[in-house]
Formats: C-alpha cells, sequence, structure tokens
C-alpha cells in the first residue's frame, strides 16, 4: 500500500489513479495510523510553499514525514519535492523539510512560470531505470532547487540548468508531474514503486 499525504493541497486523485492504473494500491490520508500501514509515502502538491509547508506542520506531517524516511522510501511531486529542500524564497524565506540540502528560488530568466514539456537528463538513479536519456515530463512551477551535485539525480534547462530531480537516502523528488507525463511518467511511478 502506497499512502498519498493529504495536507489540502494538490493533485492527489490524479497521483492515485496513476498508482492503480499500474496495479498499485494508494490511499489518501492526512491520519498518521493510516499511514503507518503503508510501504512507501508519496508527497504531492501544487501551490504555495509557506502554506503548504504551514499545513504539514499543523498536523503534524512534518515530523512524521521525517521519521518515516529513515526506512520507508519517500517521493516528493512538485511542491513535494521542493518540501525536501532546507528553505525556499517564496514569499519570504520559509524552512521546509532539510532533508536536501539547498533552497528553492525563482527563476531570473524566461517566461515565468515554466509550464509545459521540457527534457529531463538523467544523470543516476534507479527512479529512471527504462526512461531514456532526454525523456521528455510535464512542469509547471515558478521556482527551482538549487541543490548541489551529490544530491541532483536529474537536470533540466530552463534559462539555467536546474535540479529537476533530486534524493538523499530514501527521500526522492521530481520536479515535474509524472502523473501528466505519459508512459514516461508511468515508467517513473512504477519504478518507484519498486524501490
Amino acid at each position: 500500500m502506497i499512502g498519498i499525504i493529504d495536507y489540502g493541497m494538490g493533485n492527489l486523485r490524479s497521483v492515485q489513479k496513476a498508482i492503480e492504473y499500474l496495479g498499485g494500491s494508494a490511499v489518501i490520508s492526512s491520519e498518521q495510523a493510516v499511514l503507518n500501514g503503508c510501504t512507501r509515502l508519496i508527497l504531492p502538491g501544487v501551490g504555495s510553499f509557506r502554506m503548504g509547508m504551514q499545513n504539514l506542520s499543523r498536523l503534524g506531517m512534518d515530523e512524521y514525514v521525517r521519521a518515516r524516511v529513515c526506512d520507508t522510501p519517500l517521493f516528493g511531486i512538485c511542491l513535494g519535492m521542493q518540501f525536501l529542500l532546507e528553505e525556499s524564497e517564496e514569499e519570504g524565506v520559509s524552512p521546509g523539510l532539510a532533508m536536501v540540502p539547498g533552497r528553492c528560488v525563482r527563476f531570473a530568466a524566461g517566461k515565468v512560470p515554466h509550464m509545459g514539456w521540457n527534457d529531463v537528463h538523467a544523470l543516476r538513479s534507479p527512479l529512471f531505470a527504462g526512461i531514456p536519456e532526454g525523456t521528455q515530463f510535464y512542469f509547471v512551477h515558478s521556482y527551482y532547487a538549487d541543490t548541489d551535485a551529490a544530491h541532483t539525480i536529474a537536470q533540466t534547462e530552463y534559462g539555467c540548468r536546474f535540479a529537476s530531480a533530486v534524493q538523499a537516502g530514501n527521500a526522492y523528488g521530481v520536479q515535474f508531474h509524472p502523473e501528466k507525463s505519459g508512459d514516461a511518467g508511468l515508467q517513473l511511478l512504477r519504478n518507484f514503486m519498486r524501490l
């Protein structure tokens, strides 16, 4: 069972439907007792970093996720990936979950938000097994992860080269939306389910 963390923001049902399409089982919940029965966790998200972190904190999900990631694979999608970083500069500096070093910064060049299909260049990681180099995924975001090379598992070019996928231990994150990225997105979700 995969637990999709509900903190009041995000495309929860579309992620659940993608998991079910692949033959998996997924539950959407904000209850720790329910999520405790899950062998993997997904942290999706759309919207404001500050509000999202406030919601996670109010539900006690920030500390819960930090504890669970010690022995449970965690997959952050879009805003959920940004939460993995130490902080974001969106709406003033706000702290994140601090699982991955770095911060979220706003694009300084190009049209913002970065919206649409773009190439993803996977550097390493079983998350991208069976996905050709340079495959396109679907993005919608105004801020990107500024992190180090050691935690960057894929990169994308949009005004600058940024980390479009990150990893630290059991914590994985992608800036794009696999649930909206066709066959390649489904393959990536399948890979996460196999970790």
